[in-house]
This record gives C-alpha cells, structure tokens and sequence, in this order.
C-alpha cells in the first residue's frame, strides 16, 4: 500500500493509519497487536504533516509482518537522539495551537514498533522505516 502525505494537511492525517487498520482486521491479527500498529503509522503519518513539506509513506505486508517506511522532503532532524526524547518537539506554536507537537511522535513510534530505524539529512529530510510482527 502507497499513500501521499501532504505537509499541513491536518484533516488527511491518519488516513493511511486507518486503511491499514481494516487491512489489518481482515487478516484476523491480534486487536492488541493492530493497536501497536496503527498508533505508530498515524504518529509517523503526523509527523510528516506537522514537519515536513510532504512525503510518501508505503506499508508492506508479509507473512507474519508489517513494514513500514516514510520518507518526507525536508527540513530532517537535526539531532536524532534529542528528537527521540519524551516531550522534545520542534512543532511550531500553530501545530501546538491544533493539539498536536507534544513531542511524543518518535517516542511513542519506538515502543509500538519491534524494529526501528531512522535516518536523516538535516535539508533534505528523513526516512523512518518500521516493523512490527503478528
């Protein structure tokens, strides 16, 4: 599956989340397993909206896995580390105004994935790449 993800576009987000959750549901996966899942796609999926100036997001299904890779177009991360610390954010005071930015994105991302992995070129952007077993 292959989803567009336009920068600003607060309405759309969670889109590609909720169309791999009934994916997910006709494959029978475990409902706890599903939670996991899709709590991660729509923090990367908001991520992309708040931060980035669009992306692609496409989720591969295998035998017993998901994975997941988004890429966006800038402006990347310019510490990693930082970014991946609890309540660490760089969204600005209108993403903040709507709810989201809180700085729990990536954090939340890595304790509903089983594998994760995060590149990123500050200027360019950022890929995060996602796998989770059922």
């Amino acid at each position: 599956m292959e989803f567009d993800i336009a920068s600003g576009d607060f309405k759309q987000a969670g889109r590609a989340s909720s169309q791999i959750k009934k994916v997910l549901k006709q494959l029978h996966i475990d409902p706890k397993i599903i939670k996991r899942i899709v709590v991660a796609i729509y923090e990367a999926e908001v991520n992309v909206v708040a931060h980035s100036v669009g992306g692609k997001m496409t989720a591969l299904f295998k035998e017993n896995s998901i994975e997941v890779t988004l890429t966006d177009n800038g402006p990347g991360i310019k510490d990693i580390e930082q970014a991946m610390q609890e309540g660490f954010s760089t969204a600005t005071k209108a993403v903040r105004d709507m709810g989201f930015g809180a700085g729990m994105g990536l954090p939340n991302i890595r304790k509903n994935t089983d594998e994760l992995k995060i590149t990123s070129e500050w200027g360019v952007g950022t890929t995060v790449w996602f796998k989770n077993e059922f």
